[in-house]
């Protein structure tokens, strides 16, 4: 009964992030513009979704990760953009006898375009092409989920978004595909629908589509947030079996974000993110929260100053 969980948790650390610049919004940093900073979060689940059958999770009690993220952005020119982030990442059993793990999980990279900027009627429309790619750094084991950091799939994804703003109001959406490599596990056989003789696990690819309206501002950004990800293949957990890496996992989930950009110190800001899964499919029903700090450097004052 234990293992009936091993797929659930990576799941909800790979959705879990705050942001200030990122590759999910539609805002760019200017030319020659650096903005860098952490975030820490935390998360948890006790009950899950076994196929669609939701039940609680007796045996450990409620799974937590504890994370703490470095994230960085470069404004290019002001329509090219890269990015990175990189997790750091903590788990634990409120019950049972499963120790947590901890350590580096992926490391993210991405380049974020402005492709189209027009104004259409009382506001202006950006179509923005993002691609980016994700690659382990440490050598955690993916096969002892839930209490695993990750799922060591390198994954390549684009990412095609729309920001129409009037005023101080804006909306945002955007859809994802992730192409997700294969896995190689500990195990020489195992079994989906079917008995694999192979240590060789081929993961299926994954959409992800995001929604986010609200109030923003040289200040402030309030947003509230809806996003799904979608398995496209994989199978369900069957009724007290264990699960596996190529399980069929979706999520839907609410959230709320708000950016503080201070007036007392230039560049600094505040950022405050929480979630809630409202529905799933071989997922944990996840709670999430996150703060964090960002600071903006201004490069181009440098280059100015090293011209004259």
């Amino acid at each position: 009964m234990k293992k009936i969980f091993k797929l659930i948790l990576c799941f909800c650390l790979l959705m879990n992030s705050a942001g200030a610049q990122t590759d999910i919004d539609g805002i760019m940093m200017q030319n020659n513009y650096f903005c860098v900073g952490s975030t820490v979060g935390y998360s948890s689940w006790k009950n899950y979704w076994e196929g669609t059958n939701k039940r609680d999770n007796a045996n450990l009690g409620t799974i937590s990760a504890k994370t703490a993220m470095l994230m960085g952005n470069f404004g290019v020119t002001n329509r090219l953009n890269l990015l990175f982030g990189l997790p750091y990442i903590k788990t634990e059993a409120s019950a049972g006898t499963l120790k947590g793990q901890k350590g580096f999980q992926d490391l993210s990279l991405f380049a974020k375009w402005v492709a189209i900027e027009k104004p259409i009627g009382k506001g202006s429309l950006k179509g923005i092409l993002i691609g980016g790619y994700a690659t382990p750094v440490s050598d955690y084991t993916a096969d002892l989920l839930p209490l695993s950091i990750g799922m060591q799939s390198k994954t390549a994804m684009v990412r095609l978004m729309a920001d129409y703003e009037v005023g101080n109001w804006f909306a945002t959406a955007s859809g994802t595909y992730n192409f997700r490599s294969n896995v190689t596990i500990d195990k020489n056989t195992y079994y989906t629908t079917e008995m694999h003789y192979t240590n060789e696990v081929k993961m299926p690819d994954a959409a992800y589509f995001n929604v986010r309206a609200g109030y923003r501002s040289s200040t402030w950004i309030i947003e509230a947030i809806a996003d799904n990800w979608t398995t496209l293949g994989g199978f369900d957990i069957t009724k007290n079996n264990m699960p596996f890496l190529s399980n069929k996992m979706n999520a839907t989930k609410l959230g709320i974000h708000v950016k503080y950009d201070t007036d007392f110190i230039s560049g600094l800001s505040f950022v405050a993110d929480v979630n809630t899964t409202v529905s799933g499919r071989n997922v944990g029903q996840t709670t999430s929260y996150s703060g964090g700090v960002f600071y903006i450097m201004d490069f181009s004052k440098k280059q100015t100053k090293e011209t004259k």
